[in-house]
């Protein structure tokens, strides 16, 4: 029972109980009767006057009560008069005034924090307590390819993509380098904080690719210009001596030949330190409007003959209008003619290489139905310079990284499924 209705009741009861014993004292006094009875009512008017009194601070704490319930920090009350009343009121106001400015600060910083979220060049994802995916920024979302709707509320188990599975790994505090087939790499954080008494996780996902490519590329480049200079200065005059040698009337035969074979051991050698420059003096694009399909049909006519030797065929499943994207028809020739290359020698006899194109969104898949990638391998393929060909050099998967990055083309070299076969597949997202 409330607090009012008691007092109600009680001043009820009291005057109710005050008037019986006023009428059986006084019956027989009619004066004194009318004395006790006009005391009695003043008494009831006196005490109404005090529940009013005593009321109203209660029904304005209520509303107060209410207001901030509701969070609406705009309610404030005016002074009556009365000092207990005006206290009230007062300890009020400066508690709501103190409320309103705390939640202005709140609302800036939350402001602020999101903005400075959404606008991170840093991808976060924002995990429940089940590590459910409750925010992710558009750069995390570009990262992964999968807009935020798609991410939203699934599981970060639900998802099968390799960033995401290196997240539910992940403990909170832990960090990890991660290499994927596409020639990229991140840098994943998982960390956590308290929300209203409950532990939510965020992670940040880095793109280190640009920096890492460019530390590479220094490193590599500065070795390479090196052993290109010694090698120059060495095979030169080195040849100039051995075919000084062969004109020479009294040389022995079988003398000039192993000189030949020495001559000719150079220029293999200088050749194979030129394609190693190639790599770190590729120049900037020059762009232009190029027919991908033309320039594929002349890549395959160019390796026809090592597909015959190796028993390879090839098939064309194109989109019906020409694809035509803008790149350098050399450069974007080089990167077509390694892939290519590479999948027909990744058959060691009879397969197929089978080149799909497709406008939306435009891309091109390139699968052969080789020997496949090994799962210990496949993190590796875009490190420079690295080869699980026997005698290879690894210059052709650097050279197409490199063109590609250039060019900004999305990439990757991964297994797949095609026609219910087993297949490697590059695929290019233009």
């Amino acid at each position: 029972m409330r607090l009012s209705v008691k007092y109600i009741l009680f001043i009820l009861i009291l005057h109710a109980t005050a008037l019986v014993l006023s009428f059986r004292i006084f019956q027989d006094n009619k004066p004194w009767f009318i004395v006790s009875e006009v005391f009695i009512l003043a008494s009831l008017a006196f005490s109404v006057s005090l529940y009013r009194a005593f009321i109203r601070p209660l029904q304005l704490l209520m509303r107060g009560v209410d207001a901030i319930r509701d969070r609406d920090f705009n309610v404030r009350f005016l002074a009556t008069g009365s000092p207990e009343m005006d206290k009230l009121i007062g300890v009020y106001n400066a508690m709501i005034d103190e409320l309103r400015t705390e939640r202005t600060k709140q609302e800036e910083q939350h402001f602020f924090l999101e903005k400075l979220i959404r606008t991170s060049p840093t991808g976060i994802v924002m995990l429940d307590f089940d590590e459910k995916v409750t925010a992710v920024n558009p750069r995390a979302a570009l990262l992964m390819g999968l807009s935020e709707q798609e991410l939203s509320g699934k599981s970060v188990r639900e998802i099968d993509t390799s960033l995401f599975k290196t997240i539910g790994a992940l403990k909170s505090g832990a960090s990890k380098i991660l290499s994927l087939n596409d020639g990229r790499t991140y840098k994943i954080q998982k960390a956590h904080f308290v929300d209203r008494g409950f532990p939510r996780m965020f992670v940040m996902i880095e793109d280190l690719t640009s920096e890492i490519l460019e530390a590479e590329k220094k490193a590599y480049g500065k070795v390479i210009r090196m052993m290109a200079h010694e090698v120059n200065n060495s095979v030169g005059p080195v040849n100039s001596i051995l075919e000084t040698a062969i004109q020479l009337d009294n040389l022995p035969q079988n003398v000039a030949d192993a000189f030949r074979i020495a001559v000719e051991r150079n220029r293999h050698l200088n050749l194979f330190m030129r394609r190693f420059a190639d790599v770190i003096r590729l120049p900037e694009p020059r762009f232009e409007p190029v027919d991908l399909h033309e320039t594929l049909r002349k890549v395959a006519l160019l390796l026809e003959n090592l597909a015959q030797q190796r028993q390879v065929r090839f098939e064309f499943i194109f989109a019906e209008k020409p694809l035509v994207i803008r790149a350098d028809a050399a450069q974007i020739e080089q990167a077509l003619i390694n892939i290519v290359k590479n999948a027909i020698e990744a058959i060691d006899n009879e397969g197929v290489v089978r080149i799909i194109s497709e406008h939306n969104p435009p891309g091109l898949r390139i699968e052969d139905s080789g020997k496949g990638i090994a799962p210990e391998v496949e993190p590796l393929l875009f490190t420079p310079f690295f080869t699980d060909k026997a005698g290879g050099q690894g210059i052709g998967l650097t050279l197409i990284r490199e063109i590609l990055n250039k060019h900004g083309f999305g990439f990757s070299l991964h297994a797949g499924q095609s026609l219910r076969a087993s297949v490697t597949v590059f695929e290019i997202r233009f």
